[in-house]
């Protein structure tokens, strides 16, 4: 028996170590340590051997049958890690290459991209970024921007309120992130807030789901003046024209006073639109000074502090802009519209290189 053993065991070892891939290295195994395998019908004829015999052959047929398994696992791991390198260096891809345009059908969404833009524009101009939750509380989408339960413009937003919950809900604007904002920093404060919001409602220019972006501005000196340099210079930046006058007309919203709608001057020439010192407006936006019961709702002293913010929705400014008609296209997942409407993924745009049209880019 132990001259069975002597000669077997550099055998194996050697097929172990000669196994050139995982699929050879099990047939060894199996032909090795299997039912059938050779060190298990050596284990088969022990019953043959005397007690002494027996014990000392056991013995050894175990170390045997240790060294083998132990082999043929640490050539397993390196087999492995050879396949895996393998791998590695025949899929790898050269990630500083140019994406070629015309071999690639990936677009980016009118949204994602206007949205860019914007924090793009707002960058330049100082503002941070800011985020907070889709679903909302009572206090920060409501009660903290001054609209107690009885105001009539709950009843406008068309709420969803989330069941088996006691105030949670769908924000229906971005505003709680400004609450937010104030409640955590001190001013001056400077941001934007873009997100999805959500409202019942479902036409041309509405949808439950759509996407708005909030600006806020609070300090000890900001007035009127500044939000309308601000507004004036954002719209020249995002539609890349001098030619914009704005008008403000005054309105009512229960979080700032004085609050303002604002239009954009527009043509219609030969049925085409523009956004151009014209005849015609078009409404963008809402804005106006922060209440001073907001102010006062997230602790901040309105005899100190003073501060604007403006709001607007980042689908329509899509709509405008590149001339989408249907606000319900935009969620139709149809790779045709996608294909005319989208951008490329280089014309992304950011603050080195300035919006996709200004860096070059087209659809």
């Amino acid at each position: 028996m132990q001259q069975k053993i002597d000669e077997m065991k550099p055998v194996l070892l050697k097929e172990i170590q000669m196994a050139a891939s995982l699929t050879a290295l099990e047939d060894i195994r199996v032909k090795t340590l299997g039912k059938s395998g050779s060190i298990t019908s050596l284990m088969k004829e022990l019953g043959s051997l005397s007690l002494e015999e027996k014990k000392k052959a056991g013995q050894l047929l175990n170390t045997l049958k240790t060294e083998i398994a132990e082999a043929i696992e640490k050539q397993k791991e390196t087999l492995a890690l050879k396949e895996m390198n393998e791998k590695l260096e025949s899929e790898k891809v050269d990630v500083t290459l140019p994406i070629r345009p015309d071999t690639h059908s990936g677009r980016i969404h009118p949204v994602s991209q206007v949205i860019e833009e914007m924090l793009t524009i707002f960058a330049q101009m100082g503002f941070d970024l800011a985020e907070g939750p889709d679903v909302e509380d009572d206090w920060h989408n409501f009660e903290a921007l001054n609209i107690p339960p009885s105001h009539p413009a709950r009843q406008m937003q068309a709420t969803f309120f989330m069941e088996n919950t006691e105030d949670k809900i769908l924000r229906t604007q971005t505003s709680g992130v400004q609450i937010r904002t104030m409640e955590n920093k001190k001013p001056p404060i400077k941001i934007v807030a873009p997100g999805r919001t959500y409202r019942r409602d479902y036409d041309m220019t509405h949808t439950p789901m759509f996407h708005q972006i909030e600006g806020l501005v609070i300090d000890t000196k900001t007035n009127l003046a500044n939000l309308k340099t601000t507004l004036f210079e954002f719209m020249k930046l995002f539609f890349e024209t001098d030619d914009v006058s704005l008008r403000f007309r005054t309105a009512y919203f229960p979080f700032t006073e004085p609050s303002f709608e604002v239009d954009v001057g527009c043509s219609r020439e030969n049925g085409e639109f523009k956004i151009k010192s014209g005849a015609g407006w078009i409404e963008l936006l809402g804005c106006g000074m922060v209440h001073p019961n907001v102010l006062r709702n997230c602790g901040l002293d309105p005899d100190v502090y003073q501060g604007f913010a403006f709001g607007c929705g980042i689908d329509r400014f899509a709509m405008l802009k590149y001339g989408i008609p249907d606000l319900r296209s935009f969620f139709d997942a149809d790779m045709r519209w996608i294909k005319h409407y989208g951008f490329l993924p280089l014309d992304i745009p950011n603050i080195m290189s300035g919006l996709s049209l200004n860096a070059g880019g087209k659809r």
